[in-house]
């Protein structure tokens, strides 16, 4: 049995492999200070920083990080599901999907107006579930690095 739930202090050690293995799915390095205040932010009821974890057979086997935006287009907020990781032993179970339709159980009772996020268009394997929510927007995102550590 599989539920969804807000992470908590005590989730840290079975969080950090999760996040490090998003990491190393999108050949990517973050200092471990960048991880720790990533960490602290999602903890921080202040910060527009969100995360639920997805736990089966009491283990937490997947997370997925969301925040709002607001909207020069819309009157209410947007909500971005900015990570996505699931165990990749646990694959195909629908732990991704259960963590998707949460942040937008989460989206809908905040009255937001959109639900959106980004994957690499080479990453097949999520886009058939991606796809079967929407299809993809069609935009192109730009991206301009305002420092070294981006």
């Amino acid at each position: 049995m599989s539920l969804v739930r807000e992470l908590t202090d005590s989730d840290k050690s079975q969080w950090d492999p999760l996040w490090q293995g998003y990491l190393q799915f999108y050949e990517t390095k973050l200092s471990q200070e960048q991880s720790e205040l990533t960490w602290k932010r999602l903890l921080d009821p202040t910060y527009n920083l969100h995360c639920l974890v997805a736990v089966l057979e009491g283990k937490i086997e997947g997370i997925t990080h969301y925040s709002f935006q607001t909207s020069t287009w819309a009157p209410n907020s947007y909500v971005y599901l900015e990570d996505l990781f699931v165990s990749p032993n646990v694959r195909g179970k629908g732990l991704g999907r259960l963590l998707i339709d949460a942040v937008k159980d989460i989206a809908i009772s905040n009255k937001s107006s959109r639900l959106y996020w980004n994957t690499d268009a080479t990453n097949e394997t999520a886009r058939k579930l991606y796809d079967s929510y929407s299809l993809e927007s069609g935009k192109v995102q730009y991206r301009i690095p305002l420092n070294t550590s981006d």
